[in-house]
């Protein structure tokens, strides 16, 4: 068997290349087209289905009850449509913006975009919904940051943001599974 190659994966080793994504792109291949940038991201598993989940997502005037980064939050679910948001990161004083929708499908993902760096560069922040059994989903939560200075813009208040995007999670979850449990 010599000189038989004994990998056979389309993805051998020297196909891959690491991410400076933290806790991403290890596995990612070379050349892969996609979005570049810094993507910070927590994920939670949620019992409770989607419907349930996307009810609180979708309320924004009643994000400030749970929601622990979104001190005030108003506006439309409509591509193109401005949000109006009080972001309150962990350790950073509480700041105005002004997002706008540019994705969401109903039970399954809100996205909106805002300007970072004086407007070198865009921050797209998400919320998606991957139901996983009947009565069970995965709530991804996080931002994109690219163009070129988001990225840098973004390490600058990394810690804040994951700090913030777990808890975030973690109220969701909690809210979901509460509302979920008290179903009548």
């Amino acid at each position: 068997m010599m000189g038989m190659n004994r990998n056979t994966n389309p993805l051998a080793a020297s196909q891959l290349s690491p991410s400076f994504m933290p806790g991403f792109g290890f596995g990612k291949r070379k050349g892969a087209s996609g979005p570049k940038g810094l993507k910070l991201e927590h994920r939670i598993g949620v019992q409770a289905p989607p419907e349930t989940l996307w009810t609180l997502i979708a309320d924004l005037n009643a994000w400030p009850e749970w929601n622990p980064i979104y001190s005030r939050a108003s506006g439309v679910l409509s591509i193109g449509a401005p949000l109006e948001l009080t972001l309150a990161l962990p350790d950073l004083p509480p700041r105005h913006i002004e997002p706008v929708v540019v994705n969401w499908v109903p039970h399954e993902q809100l996205h909106w975009r805002t300007s970072v760096a004086s407007g070198l560069g865009v921050a797209i922040r998400y919320i998606e919904i991957d139901q996983v059994a009947e009565h069970a989903c995965i709530v991804s939560n996080g931002e994109l940051f690219q163009g070129l200075l988001g990225p840098a813009a973004a390490k600058r208040i990394q810690r804040p943001l994951k700090k913030g995007f777990a808890a975030m999670g973690e109220a969701l979850k909690a809210k979901a599974e509460a509302a979920w449990r008290g179903r009548a």
